[in-house]
């Protein structure tokens, strides 16, 4: 198993550009997917993390693995751990993007590192993203992402946090696997445990298919722009526990001190699934 870290850690710097183009028929795709009524036109702007449906490529067939994911390698270092998730970012947004631009996405691994707890071995990279709409600087995020050891069977579950109790507003938010199916086709995510229940829970361990980390956030960034009225300069997120299309959940927000807002979303059984703050 591939954990050493110095040779992991030889990936810092890497670096990539990749283009697109913000078109229409994918955002009014996304709109519907999500079933929206306002869906943006040409020129409109494209609310806040609609931009993780683009760059992201389709690998040959035969560069799959069996969970559906692109091999390990190339641009990702090749972290030989069975479980790879999106942990969490944060995002500066700069300047608008308008539906039909010109996109242009520059990339570099900014860190690895690896930790060993109780879950056993940990690794977590740190992408840094600068994203270009018509030239001008429009997103910088920083993407989390951690690949873990799949759990024993023997090895307890964690216990969960709980989520806070003071909302001042929220949302229940009702899954199901045609929504994660459709989100993934959307962005190219191939990762079976969105859409293959049966990989899900009889070879990942899960007890349904998971939604999606961007996907929260992207609900939880749209609920925040509701609440406060105008367009968000800042977003961060952590994703803490895993939610399923078993159930309804709940998103919700309270102020913050800085007059943003505090964000989360709860798991059915009321326990800490993201935690997000959103400034304006």
């Amino acid at each position: 198993m591939t954990t050493d870290i110095e040779g992991l850690r030889g990936w810092i710097g890497r670096r990539e550009t990749a283009d697109d183009l913000c078109d229409v028929r994918r955002v009014k795709d996304l709109a519907a997917t999500l079933d929206r009524d306002a869906v943006p036109g040409p020129g409109d702007d494209l609310p806040p993390g609609w931009h993780w449906m683009f760059f992201n490529p389709m690998a040959r067939a035969r560069e799959l693995g069996p969970d559906g994911h692109p091999k390990r390698g190339g641009f990702l270092p090749p972290v030989e751990l069975p479980r790879r998730m999106w942990a969490g970012g944060r995002l500066s947004f700069r300047a608008a993007i308008p539906v039909g631009a010109k996109l242009r996405r520059y990339s570099e691994i900014a860190n690895v590192e690896i930790k060993r707890g109780r879950s056993g071995v940990m690794v977590f990279v740190l992408v840094r993203h600068r994203v270009f709409a018509d030239e001008v600087f429009a997103i910088e995020e920083e993407h989390d992402i951690v690949y873990r050891e799949a759990p024993s069977p023997a090895q307890p579950a964690p216990v969960p946090e709980a989520a806070p109790g003071d909302a001042k507003w929220q949302r229940r938010i009702t899954p199901d696997a045609v929504l994660l199916f459709r989100y993934s086709a959307l962005t190219g995510n191939g990762h079976r445990i969105h859409y293959d229940r049966s990989h899900a829970t009889q070879t990942e361990g899960y007890p349904g298919l998971v939604f999606h980390g961007p996907l929260t956030a992207t609900l939880l960034m749209g609920f925040a722009e509701s609440v406060l009225g105008r367009s968000l300069s800042r977003f961060s997120f952590r994703n803490k526990a895993p939610l399923f299309d078993l159930a309804p959940f709940t998103i919700a927000a309270a102020p913050a001190s800085d007059g943003g807002l505090r964000l989360w979303a709860a798991t059915p059984d009321a326990a800490l699934a993201t935690e997000a703050s959103a400034a304006i």
